[in-house]
């Protein structure tokens, strides 16, 4: 349960119809089986402890009385367990009968959350059993307790404070107004739904999106749980689609017609940051009764995947769509850009590395996309005192193949003659010598785009901006960033997309060499002729810091939990000592260079996370990083 994460289990236990001897036998064996595999909140399905399936059986004082004393010994069989247990069964009240969901804890019956929407069409009749649930919580005679009955009851947990669930039931989440939408908007993290959803052609993909939309809409966990074999098949089948979602992904899907239990890592603190970036949650007058519970601060096991590059798809597929949409939005606000300020040129400064040669990628589609001729495009490759022949011949090679205007201006001379200016010993490989190279270049762009009365294009990517891996008046600068908000994990990706849908063979070479590359500044002179300073030695990988990245400003996560997700995502490539030292000095860098951020060229957001000081990030420059150093001490 440390950092937020609570296992859940959503249960298809194979039943018998009206036999609630036999459910409840079969469910405390499931209950055993989920606690013992980590779950704490374990859901089953709409009516298990009957069957859904009874028809006008539901009528049978026998079989209601049955189901009452049932649902006793299974909440006695929860007793040492704290934890969640929702099962459900018909439940009268007042003279009427109620589709009800029983919720469950250490011994007791917390609450009963009858079913608010009573569906009587198609297949259904449930208005000839059973009448619409209550909204507000009533008191229930249970035993010799008593117990909340009623739609709106918040179950809370006293130790882990984001821990909150609501409760409704099948045809609750098909309907336009869900008790799910008021729950969620007084503070339940987490939504079970106890289902006896039948299957029919297609029905499964509508239920799959219901429960995606609804965790998305309401930022939530959500738990969906369904019956399955065992009910009855007179008229129709039931499936056992079970699934987990969260934020509206889904987390935990089970196969249909197998009664499968299945298991997803719910992280309830992520829905919390979720609800208060968006603001709109937390404002509803409080009309829920609490129900209270108490939980055990355990290590959960986590089976949850995280993958190691975030930022980039995983399946090829969904990878070239995105890939395309991310070119399309880069070339799209330049082209607005150009549009706007009336010019027909640009002037991009290419390395023959992955950032330059993704802008001059883009800026030749926005060209296009204006109807200019990419003669407009001045691509121009500075040599330097660390400059490799390879990456200046695939610089020079990359401009020609794309169409382009290419230039090639030595700045050696330049930066010798300011070095003698300023006092500085050529000999000297400090940061002054480093930092003149790239102002050097800059000022060069920035006068040739003058000359051409055209804009510069900048290259930095989105990476060297969260570490400040940028000179600062240098590579920082340009009239328009088309590449900030793209992580460097995903620069390589496009720069591989486009090499593999162009249909220019030498264009597709040269973007393979590029690949190919070391990222490297290039600003040491080289040894034997190869790149000398290679990036990821001097400020970490950055498959690293671009997962650091994700979770730290998409999430808001702590240290400790960006480190223990670390861990999982890099086990096998990375040790905890090489993760625990690059999250440090992500941290240092990230608080330390924000005065670089702070006057950011314009530039377009593509993804959920962006440095913008205009947009997504509002951070003063000089705030402390103490909070968030130090993590060795504290482990």
């Amino acid at each position: 349960m440390r950092h937020g994460f609570i296992k859940a289990a959503a249960v298809t236990p194979k039943i018998k119809v009206a036999d609630p001897g036999y459910n409840a036998g079969v469910i405390i064996q499931k209950m055993t089986e989920t606690w013992e595999a980590g779950a704490r909140l374990i859901v089953f399905p709409e009516m298990c402890l009957t069957g859904y399936t009874c028809g006008d059986l539901f009528l049978q004082q026998a079989l209601l009385e049955e189901a009452r004393r049932m649902l006793l010994e299974v909440a006695a069989a929860t007793r040492g367990r704290k934890g969640l247990f929702m099962v459900g069964l018909p439940v009268e009240r007042d003279g009427q009968l109620y589709n009800t969901a029983a919720v469950l804890s250490d011994g007791h019956v917390l609450g009963l959350v009858p079913k608010v929407n009573i569906p009587s069409y198609g297949e259904f009749y449930e208005e000839r059993h059973f009448a619409a649930g209550n909204l507000e919580a009533v008191p229930y005679s249970l035993g010799e307790d008593k117990v909340p009955f009623g739609s709106d009851i918040l179950f809370c947990c006293r130790d882990i404070p984001e821990f909150k669930v609501g409760c409704e039931i099948c045809e609750d989440l098909w309907v336009a107004e869900p008790p799910a939408a008021r729950l969620a908007l007084q503070g339940a993290t987490v939504i079970a739904n106890l289902s006896a959803s039948n299957e029919t052609i297609g029905k499964d993909e509508y239920r799959e999106l219901l429960v995606k939309s609804a965790s998305a809409r309401l930022l939530c966990g959500y738990v969906y749980a369904s019956a399955g074999e065992g009910e009855s098949t007179q008229d129709l089948v039931f499936g056992g689609h079970d699934l987990i979602a969260e934020n509206g992904v889904v987390l935990a899907q089970a196969k249909r017609f197998r009664n499968e239990t299945v298991y997803a890592d719910l992280d309830v603190q992520r829905v919390l940051y979720e609800r208060k970036r968006r603001g709109t949650f937390g404002k509803t007058p409080q009309t829920c009764v609490k129900a209270w519970f108490s939980m055990e601060i355990e290590e959960t096991r986590l089976d949850r995947v995280f993958s190691c590059t975030p930022f980039v798809p995983a399946e090829e597929e969904k990878r070239r769509l995105r890939c395309e949409e991310i070119l399309s939005i880069q070339s799209y606000g330049l082209k607005k850009r150009m549009e706007h300020m009336g010019c027909a040129n640009a002037v991009v400064g290419i390395s023959g590395g992955l950032d330059s040669t993704l802008a001059l990628l883009v800026t030749a589609r926005a060209f296009d996309l204006l109807g200019l001729d990419r003669k407009g495009i001045l691509a121009v490759t500075m040599p330097c005192f660390g400059t490799t022949d390879r990456t200046c011949g695939n610089a020079y090679k990359l401009a020609e193949t794309l169409g382009t205007e290419a230039g090639k201006i030595d700045i050696r001379e330049s930066v010798l003659l300011h070095f003698r200016d300023i006092g500085q010993d050529p000999e000297k490989w400090d940061v002054v010598y480093e930092n003149a190279q790239a102002r050097e270049r800059t000022q060069v762009l920035m006068d040739l785009a003058n000359q051409r009365n055209g804009l510069v294009v900048g290259t930095g990517d989105m990476s060297e901006l969260a570490l400040g891996w940028a000179t600062y008046n240098g590579d920082h600068m340009s009239m328009y960033g088309v590449n900030a908000g793209v992580p460097k994990t995903l620069v390589r990706h496009l720069v591989q997309y486009c090499a593999e849908t162009c249909e220019n063979r030498e264009l597709r070479e040269v973007l393979a060499d590029v690949l190919d590359t070391p990222v490297s500044p290039e600003l040491l002179p080289p040894v034997d002729g190869e790149i000398s300073q290679r990036t990821e030695e001097l400020v970490g990988p950055y498959e690293l810091h671009d997962f650091f990245l994700y979770y730290v400003l998409r999430w808001g996560f702590s240290p400790e939990k960006v480190y223990r997700l670390a861990q999982k995502a890099f086990h096998g490539l990375y040790g905890k000592e090489t993760i625990q030292k690059w999250l440090d000095q992500f941290y240092r860098r990230f608080f330390s260079q924000q005065f670089k951020r702070s006057c950011l060229p314009d530039g377009p957001k593509v993804g959920s996370v962006a440095l913008s000081p205009r947009g997504d990030l509002r951070m003063p420059s000089d705030a402390s990083a103490a909070l968030w150093l130090g993590l060795g001490e504290r482990l």
